[in-house]
């Protein structure tokens, strides 16, 4: 007797419940669409801290500039006096 064609091993068709995998499905659907707009209202949160603190940062680099460039004046201005103090003693 000839053997026949194809795979013995064919899984027996069942009845699937539809239904409940829709619902399942609709309720992981759910909950990631939760996550989401969970995390995107945390990065939205972030991005305000973050804007803050650049414009700190941005604020104190400007004052140690600025504190330099005194500090630089008065060194200048220092340096000029001691040469003076110098030449009038020599």
């Amino acid at each position: 007797m000839p053997r026949t064609k194809g795979s013995k091993n064919r899984p027996k068709t069942t009845h699937t419940d539809y239904a409940s995998q829709i619902t399942e499905k609709q309720e992981s659907i759910t909950s990631l669409t939760a996550e989401i707009s969970s995390i995107t209202a945390n990065i939205d949160t972030l991005k305000a801290d973050l804007k803050e603190k650049k414009t700190a940062l941005k604020k104190a680099e400007k004052e140690v500039a600025s504190l330099e460039s005194k500090k630089a004046k008065a060194d200048a201005k220092a340096a000029e006096e001691a040469a003076g103090q110098r030449h009038e003693c020599g």
